[in-house]
Formats: C-alpha cells, sequence, structure tokens
C-alpha cells in the first residue's frame, strides 16, 4: 500500500492458430498491459497486419454508430452480458443489424427533429407578435412592398432620438403604435430607394423588428391566435414520436445491448492484436503483469494454447525505471487521496506512493484551519450525501474527501471548544451549559496556536526530508542523496538552520518548540550550518563527480569561476529562503484558526446589532447566514490552502511522480483507475 503494485514483464509467442483464445484471455482478466511490439519487418508475407488493422477500424466505426443510436433512444450500454463472446462477430452480419435499426430510428428521429425546430420557430414568431398584439393592422400588408419600405417592432424608448437624428435627411414616417415607457411599438416607413439607410439608422438605434413568417395573413391578434394552434397540435406531435421512440426502445434495448458488447469486444480484440509482432506462423506478444496476478494468468493461457511460450522478467522497484506502468494498491476509501496524489504527479515505479500520507495529514491539517463542531458535522453531512449521489453529482468523486475533513473538522471543534461559532461564555449564555475547549482556544491563545502551526510544520518538513533521503537510497541515486537539496546535506543545513532559528527566536511567545529543542543540542550549529552551506553552494559539483559527469563552468578564466561563484551563492539563497518560506508557510494554519474564530465573533456582532438580541428573530437568521458563508466559502479556501501546504511544501522535498498510468487491457467500456 505503501508503493505500486510489483510487476512482472511478459513476452509470449503465440501460434496463429491459438490467437484469438490468448487474446481473449489477456482481454478478459483486465491485469495484462500491452506494449507495442509490432515492431518494422513483423508484417507476415500474407500482409494480415493490414487486414486487421482494417477489422478494427470497421469494428470501431460501428461501435459509434450503434453509440449515436443508443443515445437517440436513451438506451444506456448496461452491464456486460452474462453470455461469453468466445469469437469476433462478422462484421457484414452486424452491419446490416445495425443499419436496419437505423432505419427504423432515423425516420422518426428525422421526424421529431423537423417536429422540433417548427416548435421553436412557432415560440419565436409568437414571442416576436405579443407585444404588437393590440395593434389592428394587417401585418401580412407590409410583406414583400415594391415602392415600400416598411418595419415594424420594439425600440428602446431613449433611442427614439437617436432614430430620428440618423433620419433627418431621407423622408420618413415613423408612428408609435403603442406607448411604453421603456420600449414602445412603433412602425418606421420609407421610400423603397432609402431602405439601406432606413435599415442602419433602425439597426443603430436597436429597433427589434419583428420577422413575420410566411403565410400568415391578418392582425397581430389573429396570427398569435393561429400560431397557438399550431404550437399545441406540434407539441402533440412531438408527444406522440417520443412515445413511438420509446416504444421503439423497449424493443430493441435487448438486441442493441447485445450487438454494442459484442462489436465492443471484437474491437478491443483487434486492437490488441494490431499490436502484437506478426512472424510467419506465430504472434509475439509485450507487457507487463502485477506480479500477485502472474501465477493465475500464466494458468489461464497455458489452458488456452498448449504451444505457447510464456517469459517472464521481475522487474525490481530500486533504480530507474520510467517504462514501468504504475498499478497503485488503494482501496475505494483512499480513492480522494489518491485522486490528489495524481493530480499533483502520478508515482513512479518503485517510488513511495503518498496517498496513505495524504490520508492522515490532509484532514488533519484541513481540520485544525476549520475546527469547529457544528460546521464540521454539517460537512460531514454534505459530504456523506454527495459520496451517495443524492446531491450533486458531478461532485460524487469528492464526497468522501468532504466527509473526511468534516469529521476533522468536528474533532478540531471539539479541542477547540467551538460550536457553529459559539465559544465559552457566549456559549454559556445562549444554551445554559458549559462547552470548554478540551484542548485550546485559538482566539484566546494567538501566539500559542501560531507557534503550535509552525511546530507541526517543522515536523511535517523533517518527515518529508527523510523520507526523500528513503527514496533516493531506493533509487540508487547516491549523488542526490548526499549532496542533493533534499538529501542529506540539505537536510543537515535545515537542522543547523532550524537550531539558529531556535536560539534567535527562544524569548519570543511565537517560538517554535521543536526549533528551540534542536538549538540545545550540544553540536556547533553556526559551525555545520557554514559547512552545510558551502557544501550546498558547490552540490552540483559533487553531483556531477559522483555520477561520472565533469563539472562544467560556464566561461573561461576568472570572469568564468566568478560567475560560477555568483550562481552557486545565488543556489545556496535561494535554498535558505525556501526552507524558511517553507516553515514559515506553517503559520497559515494557526491564522486560519483564529481567522476562523475572529469572523465567528464578527457575525455575532452583526446579528445582535441587526436583529436586536438574542430573542430577536433576526438575530438567529443572520447566524445562519454566517454559518453557510463558513460551511461554503470558507470551507472551500480552507480546502485550498490545505491543497497548497501539500504540493509546494511538503510533496515536493520527497515525492517526483511522472509515472506511467497501469492501463489493463480490459473488455470492459468502463476502466478503475490503476
Amino acid at each position: 500500500m505503501f508503493f505500486p503494485k510489483e510487476m512482472t514483464e511478459i513476452e509470449l509467442i503465440v501460434p496463429s492458430k491459438d490467437l484469438l483464445a490468448v487474446t481473449k484471455v489477456l482481454s478478459g482478466r483486465g491485469v495484462f498491459h500491452q506494449t507495442d511490439s509490432n515492431y518494422p519487418g513483423s508484417v507476415s508475407e500474407s500482409g494480415s497486419t493490414g487486414t486487421w488493422q482494417e477489422k478494427a477500424a470497421a469494428y470501431a466505426s460501428l461501435e459509434r454508430r450503434l453509440q449515436i443510436v443508443m443515445q437517440s433512444l436513451n438506451v444506456d450500454e448496461g452491464r456486460p452480458p452474462s453470455s461469453d463472446f468466445g469469437s469476433m462477430v462478422d462484421i457484414e452480419k452486424v452491419r446490416s443489424s445495425v443499419e436496419e435499426i437505423e432505419e427504423e430510428v432515423k425516420k422518426t428521429g428525422d421526424q421529431l427533429t423537423n417536429e422540433r425546430k417548427h416548435l421553436e420557430q412557432l415560440e419565436n414568431a409568437l414571442r416576436q407578435l405579443e407585444p404588437v398584439a393590440e395593434v389592428d393592422f394587417d401585418v401580412s400588408l407590409l410583406r414583400n412592398s415594391r415602392y415600400l419600405f416598411s418595419m415594424l417592432g420594439q425600440i428602446p424608448a431613449a433611442s427614439v432620438d437617436r432614430l430620428h437624428t440618423s433620419l433627418a435627411r431621407v423622408p420618413y414616417t415613423f408612428l408609435t403604435l403603442r406607448a411604453d415607457a421603456q420600449k414602445p411599438v412603433v412602425w418606421l416607413a420609407g421610400t423603397k430607394s432609402n431602405s439601406d439607410v432606413l435599415e442602419r439608422a433602425a439597426r443603430s438605434a436597436y429597433l427589434d423588428p419583428l420577422i413575420l413568417p410566411e403565410g400568415y395573413k391578418g392582425t397581430p391578434a389573429q396570427i398569435i391566435e393561429t400560431i397557438r394552434k399550431e404550437i399545441e397540435e406540434t407539441r402533440k406531435n412531438i408527444s406522440d414520436l417520443e412515445t413511438a421512440l420509446a416504444k421503439l426502445a423497449d424493443a430493441r434495448q435487448q438486441k442493441l445491448r447485445e450487438l454494442m458488447w459484442q462489436v465492443h469486444t471484437s474491437r478491443v480484440l483487434a486492437d490488441a492484436i494490431v499490436r502484437f509482432g506478426q512472424l510467419r506462423y506465430t504472434y509475439v506478444i509485450t507487457g507487463w503483469v502485477p506480479r500477485d496476478d502472474l501465477e493465475e494468468l500464466t494458468q489461464s493461457l497455458r489452458f488456452a494454447s498448449k504451444e505457447i511460450l510464456i517469459e517472464t522478467l521481475p522487474t525490481s522497484r530500486s533504480g530507474h525505471n520510467a517504462n514501468v506502468p504504475v498499478a497503485l494498491l488503494n482501496n475505494k476509501y483512499l480513492k480522494p487521496f489518491q485522486m490528489l496524489v495524481n493530480t499533483y504527479a502520478r508515482p513512479r515505479y518503485g517510488e513511495l506512493d503518498p496517498t496513505i500520507l495524504m490520508a492522515i495529514t490532509f484532514p488533519l491539517i484541513y481540520g485544525a484551519m476549520f475546527g469547529d463542531l457544528g460546521q464540521g458535522l454539517v460537512l460531514l453531512l454534505v459530504g456523506l450525501l454527495i459520496n451517495s449521489g443524492k446531491l450533486m453529482k458531478s461532485m460524487r468523486s469528492l464526497g468522501l474527501l468532504i466527509a473526511y475533513c468534516g469529521a476533522s473538522a468536528a474533532i478540531f471543534g471539539v479541542l477547540y471548544g467551538s460550536v457553529f461559532g459559539f465559544e465559552g461564555e457566549h456559549f454559556t449564555e445562549t444554551f445554559g451549559f458549559e462547552f470548554h475547549p478540551v484542548w485550546i482556544s485559538p482566539i484566546n491563545n494567538i501566539l500559542g496556536i501560531l507557534g503550535l502551526a509552525i511546530d507541526a510544520g517543522i515536523i511535517l518538513l523533517i518527515v518529508g526530508f527523510l523520507l526523500g533521503i528513503f527514496s533516493h537510497w531506493r533509487a540508487r541515486d547516491w549523488a542526490h542523496l548526499i549532496f542533493g537539496h533534499n538529501g542529506l546535506v540539505g537536510f543537515s543545513f535545515y537542522i543547523s538552520f532550524l537550531a539558529l532559528l531556535g536560539n534567535f527566536l527562544s524569548r519570543t511567545p511565537i517560538a517554535p518548540k521543536v526549533a528551540v529543542a534542536i538549538g540545545m543540542l550540544p553540536l556547533p550549529f553556526p559551525i555545520l550550518a557554514l559547512t552545510f552551506g558551502l557544501l550546498i553552494m558547490f552540490s552540483e559539483v559533487f553531483i556531477h563527480l559522483i555520477e561520472g559527469h565533469r563539472p562544467l563552468i560556464e566561461g573561461k578564466g576568472i570572469g568564468g569561476f566568478i560567475m560560477y561563484l555568483v550562481q552557486a551563492f545565488m543556489d545556496w539563497f535561494e535554498v535558505v529562503i525556501s526552507q524558511l518560506s517553507n516553515t514559515l508557510s506553517y503559520v497559515r494554519v494557526g491564522a486560519f484558526a483564529v481567522a476562523h474564530g475572529g469572523l465567528s465573533a464578527a457575525f455575532f456582532k452583526l446579528a445582535d446589532l441587526i436583529g436586536g438580541g438574542q430573542h430577536g428573530a433576526g438575530y438567529w437568521i443572520m447566524l445562519v447566514v454566517g454559518n453557510l458563508f463558513f460551511v461554503t466559502l470558507e470551507a472551500l479556501i480552507v480546502g485550498i490552502q490545505t491543497m497548497r501546504l501539500h504540493y509546494y511544501e511538503f510533496l515536493g522535498k520527497f515525492f517526483t511522480g511522472g509515472g506511467m498510468r497501469f492501463e489493463p487491457l480490459t473488455l470492459s467500456s468502463e476502466k478503475e483507475e490503476g
């Protein structure tokens, strides 16, 4: 669970006659990560590789067509059928079945699409005519006039003067058919020869013209009545067509799902075979399998083919293995933290998977910043509802994370003595019984909570350094293990830096206790800091020497050497600033805990002013609004800050990522995170 699954490289030599049986075993188990072994020159004399490519393309085309038909009928793929598709389906036979269903769906679907477009046009025409319904004039007379340009519509009242100004040099008629303070209904008319000028002026004055559909005559009221009757008839037609499609979906649902899974299975098999290396009578298959699944897979392969040749090569987790796919071991309860880690980077093969660590530190830091029993329980309930799919289904992947953070916030609420913002005497006065902090009240001990936050940050950073050293040791990266910024030299410099910081702040209330304790050790920390600082300055030289590379200094002579010294000093200065900022960044944990209490107190004061005390309804309404603010906006901000502390301060000390995703060959259309 602390490392990705151990992988084994596998190579298979399969006789042509057993090709489909073996491919089916590899696809059906969901444990084989295929690599491309179809190297140049592997195509047989018969050119069958090209044939497999054509088959794969044909199956993919059929699968897309089936998906379109199923979307039209609102039919989902369903679960894989219990029947076992042992061979690939005949393309022409399936194509004829697909075309038959497509023809049935297309006829009704096209009619439904046309009716919906017609309904949209009618509703648009109705919306345009309703503002001029009181106009007693046959508007159809305005259409296709030979000598008269005419425009009927609505215009913003503020733009009427602009229209008159724009038309000052041409003859025109402008009538207000219905007065309105915002948008009067007007009629603009003029000669056909001035139509361009009239149209530009109307557009610049934002005159919204009435566009009357063809075939309608009479006054606007008469046309509106006709359109409403057509809308009712069109809606009935749409309902009938939707019912027909629903009946068609019920009748064809089982057949469509069966065809979809047959075609999908055939497409997956064909895609896999295209990537096989092909000799004259055999196929070469290469890939990766988790070690724990290897024995069961090999047994199934030998059962499928008596003549198969299997060669396996276990892959050590030590060293650099960038080409090895990474399959993670985490269960469903750790999925939210695995998602957070993968957002930062996917672990490399053999690298420590920080998911377990994130599962501990993320809720812990979140709860410390957002400690409130009542608001935490609300977050816990909301997270569980989201995870169950009963609330905000689009955020379901975050449900458990929100629930974990809410539970942690509730626990810290008990430690801080805070329930929906009520603390101490205020809680006792309101509810009639006492609820004291089990540990500390941030708002009443500001410097103490800030010092504790820095102490927690120091401990996490030390853990990060130690894990980084461990990772370099596992990778046999001796150069960075010793002289890297996150290696032994970097860690030793950080310890010396903490000792000096502890001695400097030892008499201040905010002094971190961990740094003070380190500074009390009987060691010459100023000399150690200077020594390790010099080693950091020239770490690049030592790393190149250990790796067998020649240390390069840009430029020649004294000028090049001075430039190198400047760069080395800036490298050391960057390390100092980075270590200081990383340590002080954890102050925000205590600062947010204090701010949470301060904002709560501010909302109580505001509730007193607006609601007239605890006996007024406005007081409690204001408190509900305040708590909604905390549970939404502040909870989100705290989540972002918690991610920042992990991504920028913590994970970078020991975690590089860049691993290849484990993508097993599978017949299922859905793939779990691997």
